[in-house]
């Protein structure tokens, strides 16, 4: 019963996150790929730091910066009457930083790919910008809209180090797949831990199997 909870929490988490990410990734992924502006690598820079962070540092001052006794951490207690730390609110905080570069990047190298030619094309239809962002760039980075949605999707599934520090090991709040397989082991539960290592190994390579053949079979062609 614990398991089929960490696993309608873990979901839930994965899809809250994604969605997240698929409105402010998109932004910033088509800022990064038009702007000329002396602070993209920095924000190329900052975007990318989870890649190479060690989760627990990361969960570490995220755990600081969330805590009642910061301004962030205190603001939200004073609204919500409850803890940004070791909530669900505070996993999906922190699982929206740690995915982030898992959404930009693939957008960003796919409205780069995509150029400027068929934008230009669509200005002098009289496309307005808006129009021809959602009429030609998207339809032409759907490749990277795919690959972007199910990388976040999966990574944050998959996310330990930064759910353990924010969240902790609360059963039906923040109790997550990947904390429930540690969980198994430190207790010595090696069948239990070994069927949710199974189910989540055989779900993210069922899922990576489709992306891959739908990119071979419907590849987007720019003209």
């Amino acid at each position: 019963m614990n398991n089929l909870a960490a696993i309608w929490l873990t979901l839930q988490l994965a899809t809250v996150t994604t969605c997240i990410l698929l409105f402010f990734g998109t932004v910033l992924a088509w800022w990064l790929s038009r702007t000329k502006s002396w602070a993209k690598p920095i924000i190329e820079a900052v975007t990318a730091l989870p890649l190479v962070l060690p989760p627990t540092v990361l969960g570490f001052y995220l755990l600081v910066v969330m805590s009642p006794n910061s301004a962030i951490g205190s603001f939200w207690v004073h609204l919500t009457g409850s803890t940004l730390t070791f909530s669900f609110e505070g996993l999906v905080v922190a699982s929206v930083i740690y995915s982030l570069p898992f959404m930009v990047q693939p957008l960003q190298n796919a409205f780069e790919t995509v150029g400027s030619g068929p934008l230009e094309a669509a200005a002098s239809l009289r496309a307005s910008p808006l129009n021809a962002f959602f009429t030609v760039a998207m339809p032409l980075s759907a490749r990277g809209f795919l690959t972007a949605i199910v990388l976040t999707f999966t990574h944050t599934i998959g996310e330990f180090g930064v759910v353990l520090m924010v969240g902790g090991n609360i059963p039906e709040e923040t109790r997550v797949i990947s904390i429930a397989i540690y969980e198994h082991v430190e207790t010595l539960q090696y069948a239990a831990a070994h069927s949710l290592s199974l189910a989540l190994l055989g779900f993210s390579f069922v899922v990576l199997l489709t992306v891959y053949t739908l990119n071979r079979r419907f590849p987007i062609r720019i003209r």
